[in-house]
């Protein structure tokens, strides 16, 4: 999967560095063309000269060459390449990436880089389980940073545990499965709702949710890197998409998100429906503000909204995937599975809010995934984006079984 593809190599100051002539190696004998950003302290690690005959590339260190009055420029090298691998990535250049710091070639071509950036972290066990560490590669996680997790085994220190870089050979098959998954979607189209509804009261109140649309806008941005053209219905958000691949509708009500919906499915393979959709709206919106009362109680009349997902599940074609989406507080399981069955959902996603940084506007997320035969699969804490990789990846399994 790496043939033709323009890999940049990140080599940071870690005594894994030796392995990258081995991983160059690996990824040019696949096709791919390889490019190497080092950083000053690397070179006492590996010598950019093994590096470069292995590329068939010049090694790059320094913003200017003055051997040739060459920019090196580290905009046009995030924009060249396909993806950006960090290999080795220690603790510091993992923290100052974290942190948007910027003192090198490498680090500014991370934060130029528009590309998937993957990582493999190296040092030793402490430095790994330090709370600073972890905190950094949750960082990065939410900022959508890829992780291949160290391999456990004798270390540098002479210690033992988790820390080591993983094999070479398992870094490229991780790009593979990548490339591969790029387009495990392309002629496919997916219709994503995303964010609250707001069900107004009068022109200055409405009856709302405390959503941010994040996981939808994750879910999107997943679907369109995979090669979908992604159909968005979205609530009221303060969020951006950058994938030219999404085509956006703004709504606000749940009738509105209803419509579009509806709407939406008729073009779509593959329908997930992310959004907290109000169940009820006032039965009459106010013309004018309504004025405090100076004694005595207000009551609002409620009606029922439109269900999107039943009437989705009741016009469901053969061939078309529906997923749904169940935030519970109580009897989660129980609630999960009927509704997947009332719906005629093929998979439902839950995240309870009884578990801690998970639901409304974290950017973290805890899911299990139930399937209408039953099957559960429940998965740990994780950013919003890799929980969206996790969803799509399911859906995908089961769109192939269709």
């Amino acid at each position: 999967m790496l043939e033709g593809k323009k890999i940049l190599l990140g080599v940071t100051a870690g005594i894994a560095a030796y392995k990258c002539g081995e991983l160059v190696r690996a990824m040019v004998k696949q096709g791919a063309d390889v490019k190497v950003v080092m950083t000053p302290l690397a070179r006492q690690f590996v010598t950019p000269l093994t590096l470069a005959t292995l590329s068939r590339h010049p090694i790059l260190v320094d913003f200017f060459n003055p051997e040739n009055g060459e920019w090196n420029s580290h905009v046009s090298l995030g924009m060249w390449a396909d993806a950006y691998l960090i290999a080795p990535a220690t603790a510091n250049s993992l923290a100052k990436m974290a942190n948007g710091v910027a003192d090198n070639l490498l680090l500014t071509t991370y934060l130029s880089a528009r590309c998937p950036v993957f990582v493999a972290p190296a040092m030793d066990l402490d430095m790994y389980a330090h709370p600073s560490t972890r905190r950094n590669l949750l960082q990065l996680q939410q900022d959508g940073v890829r992780m291949i997790d160290p391999d456990s085994g004798f270390l540098a220190s002479g210690l033992e545990g988790k820390g080591r870089m993983a094999q070479p050979e398992a870094i490229v098959e991780v790009l593979d499965r990548y490339f591969e998954s790029t387009s495990d979607l392309s002629g496919k189209t997916v219709m994503i709702t995303a964010g609250p509804t707001y069900e107004k009261i009068d022109p200055v109140r409405f009856i709302g949710n405390y959503s941010s649309g994040k996981m939808g806008f994750a879910l999107a941005e997943e679907c369109a890197v995979r090669g979908a053209k992604v159909l968005l219905v979205a609530g009221p958000v303060a969020l951006t998409t950058t994938h030219p691949h999404i085509e956006r509708v703004d709504v606000e009500s749940a009738a509105q998100m209803y419509e579009a919906a509806v709407k939406a499915s008729a073009k779509a393979d593959m329908e997930i429906l992310c959004a907290a959709v109000a169940d009820y709206a006032p039965a009459e919106c106010a013309q004018q503000k309504i004025k405090r009362e100076k004694t005595g109680a207000m009551s609002i009349q409620l009606e029922p909204t439109r269900d999107i997902a039943a009437e989705l599940g009741r016009r469901k074609r053969p061939g078309q995937l529906l997923v749904g989406f169940a935030l519970e507080t109580n009897d989660e399981m129980e609630n999960a599975k009927g509704k997947c069955q009332r719906k005629n959902l093929d998979f439902i996603v839950l995240n309870s809010l009884n578990d801690p940084h998970a639901g409304f506007r974290f950017d973290t997320n805890k899911i299990t995934i139930l399937d209408k035969d039953g099957a559960v699969q429940p998965f740990e804490l994780k950013s919003k984006k890799e929980v969206a990789r996790d969803i799509v990846n399911h859906a995908v399994e089961a769109l192939n079984k269709m």
